[in-house]
């Protein structure tokens, strides 16, 4: 007859190791989610850099009596950029938080 210690003790391992594979799959998942984040992040980055607000050294003159080509006025371009700014801060918050886990 087999010894139910043994069994007990072979369920159990078979167990850890199934939660073991349950685990590294969500962590494979984790990580490619990461780099997505990361990738629109770097995105982000890039729109708000790209950004000129009217009076910065990039800016023309004309661009603070009447906007600028696009036809943005200076408020609404420090609002945009305010809001790509919490947005930036919102999701590297999110990382962060993700990363103590």
């Amino acid at each position: 007859m087999h010894d139910p210690e043994a069994q007990k003790s072979k369920a159990e391992t078979l167990l850890l190791e199934e939660n073991i594979g349950k685990i590294i799959a969500r962590l494979h998942d984790c990580r490619k989610e990461n780099e997505l984040l990361r990738s629109e992040i770097v995105s982000l980055q890039n729109i708000l850099r790209s950004c000129k607000l009217p009076g910065s050294e990039n800016s023309a003159a004309g661009d603070l009596d009447n906007g600028s080509a696009g036809g943005f006025s200076y408020a609404e371009k420090l609002q945009v950029r305010q809001k790509l700014v919490q947005i930036l801060q919102r999701i590297e918050m999110e990382l962060r938080s993700g990363q103590t886990l």
